[in-house]
């Protein structure tokens, strides 16, 4: 028996004039500045006790059937909070201090630096569940650049606090590109999330990869695939 394939656009190609075909609309980022700049937790900000959150973790274990009188459980709660003070700190960090310091000796450097493998662990906002892998990340700076260390620490500051991936590539360039103001940006994270690995469709090693551009990187394929050709390099 013969299959019958209906097209799901109406009319023939040709009957499609280039008028009619609508060019996809850019629109800007839409990160808030206050969002990546700043500490993400006030200091007048009202957050419950720590003996309010050692009691929410208690009602978990109970919810989950657990016995939580027995000897491995009468510390959990505290021990949970500690690892949640230690997890999140991101959120009392200040992006924008981090990359205050700049240096001018540079010998009028003019290409881009890129810093690859920057390992690190975040927790998806969805499940608060880890996800983790590397951030590689380049920018090209104007007359200054930025100590080496300050680009894995602002990883850091982000990554510890519950996130999405895209959110997260999205706030690293955009603080970057606000505070070093260099020529351009550019942000590759490849990451595992046990959300998907561990739990629902349980694919352990699946991958997730995604990108930010700014300035020149984002207005010269060369660049890009210069930058690209670079992190994934034979050496890896």
């Amino acid at each position: 028996m013969d299959a019958l394939i209906k097209s799901l656009r109406p009319g023939k190609p040709s009957d499609i004039k280039p008028s009619d075909v609508k060019s996809p609309e850019v629109r800007p980022a839409e990160l808030d500045p206050a969002e990546f700049l700043a500490a993400a937790v006030r200091a007048d900000q009202p957050r419950p006790s720590r003996a309010e959150a050692e009691a929410a973790v208690k009602t978990l274990l109970g919810y989950i059937g657990e016995n939580t009188g027995r000897e491995g459980l009468i510390d959990t709660p505290r021990r949970v909070v500690e690892a949640y003070d230690e997890l999140y700190q991101g959120y009392h960090q200040c992006p924008a201090e981090v990359l205050d310091r700049t240096f001018g000796e540079t010998a009028g450097y003019d290409d881009f630096v890129l810093i690859r493998d920057i390992e690190f662990t975040s927790q998806c906002e969805h499940h608060m569940m880890p996800f983790y892998g590397r951030a590689h990340i380049a920018y090209t700076p104007v007359e200054r650049v930025v100590g080496l260390s300050k680009l894995a620490r602002l990883t850091d500051i982000f990554a510890r606090r519950l996130q999405t991936q895209e959110h997260l590539t999205a706030q690293i360039a955009a603080a970057i590109d606000e505070v070093l103001k260099p020529r351009g940006v550019a942000v590759v994270i490849e990451a595992e999330h046990t959300c998907m690995s561990v739990r629902g469709v349980a694919k352990h090693g699946a991958m997730t990869f995604t990108s930010r551009f700014t300035g020149m990187f984002r207005d010269n394929p060369a660049e890009q695939a210069r930058f690209m050709s670079m992190v994934r390099g034979p050496q890896r």
